[in-house]
């Protein structure tokens, strides 16, 4: 197989090396899988400089989203008699070594990909769609008619917080840092559009609410709850996703007091230990809104990427901000892997 292997941390994307490397077996417990395809996260970038929060040991293959074709399945047979997934199976997971043509992978950390989407398009849904849903529905419980304000709503979150908001009926306002993001955004569903580069934004949210009373949920993956704030109506809800940012928040306490509002974190990644059966309740009820048509895909498509020598140059522009979506690199296999 190729991979991008990691014996050394690196100062940037652009010193990554596709090397060959054995193709491994499956295990009691893993499947192999030929990879498809595989999606960038800024964590990778992260990862193979060292300053990660969870860093694998030396030496490792990056890459930790991917879609593609199981190719064999686990040796020793489940309690069940039968696996779920089985050779020929279409599926899309999360786990390290996506930048690869071939990875083993536990049955945990893989899904059915939806029928009629490509692999593209499934290879980036591990981390965001379920992110989105979790923290719109669990945790913000957004009903309909209410309005949801997404920030940064051309990434790869938060255009699946703009799709599954509008799927539950809500009016979305957007924000984005470009004109290209905000016709993005607005391609998805968002029904108003605002770039936050105006020092003033949070009063043109506020400006298109209902009575200009504010917006009822906030969802931040970047760090704007100070001016959100701002903006909240009464009785409302922040979720915070992340500080794309850099910068984590401290927030006067008495104002969220003075407004009767609800600052709710939402880490999605702890939910398959914590609470393990919502996993899957937020994983039907997001393969119902594909089969319904209200979700679909958000893969960067201004720019294609084909080949493992082009993730390098893939995370460059993720990491520039350069790209919205989810940035997606198409991995060719050979005639053996195509099943």
């Amino acid at each position: 197989m190729r991979a991008i292997q990691i014996k050394e941390y690196l100062p940037d994307p652009s010193h990554m090396k596709v090397v060959s490397l054995p193709t491994p077996a499956p295990s009691a417990s893993t499947y192999l899988i030929a990879i498809h395809a595989t999606a960038t996260n800024f964590f990778d970038l992260l990862q193979i400089r060292g300053k990660y929060q969870h860093q694998p040991p030396m030496p490792f293959i990056s890459g930790a989203e991917f879609a593609g074709v199981i190719l064999a399945e686990p040796t020793t047979p489940p309690p069940t008699g039968s696996h779920k997934f089985h050779v020929g199976d279409r599926v899309f997971g999360s786990f390290q070594g996506g930048y690869s043509t071939h990875i083993l992978a536990p049955e945990a950390s893989l899904r059915p990909m939806p029928s009629n989407w490509d692999f593209a398009s499934a290879a980036g849904l591990m981390v965001t769609a379920p992110t989105a849903y979790a923290a719109l529905v669990t945790r913000a419980n957004t009903r309909p008619n209410e309005t949801v304000l997404v920030h940064a709503a051309a990434g790869g979150v938060g255009l699946s917080a703009v799709q599954v908001a509008k799927a539950l009926g809500a009016t979305v306002i957007a924000t984005a840092g470009s004109k290209r993001k905000l016709e993005v955004a607005k391609a998805y569903g968002a029904d108003h559009c605002i770039d936050y580069n105006d020092p003033k934004w949070y009063e043109q949210v506020k400006a298109l609410t209902p009575k200009q009373k504010g917006v009822d949920v906030v969802f931040d993956p970047v760090g704007m709850i100070d001016n959100s704030l701002r903006c909240i109506a009464w009785n409302g809800r922040l979720v915070i996703i992340g500080f794309t940012a850099g910068k984590i928040e401290k927030i006067a306490m008495n104002r969220i007091l003075l407004k009767n509002v609800s600052l709710i974190g939402l880490h999605w990644g702890m939910y398959a230990r914590e609470e393990p059966e919502m996993v899957d309740e937020v994983w039907k009820a997001l393969f119902n809104l594909m089969a319904a048509g209200k979700f679909k895909g958000t893969v960067f498509t201004d720019k294609e990427f084909i080949g493992l020598e082009t993730i390098g140059e893939a995370l460059q522009m993720l990491g520039n901000r350069k790209t919205w979506g989810k940035v997606v690199v198409k991995v060719p296999q050979d005639k053996v892997s195509k099943l």
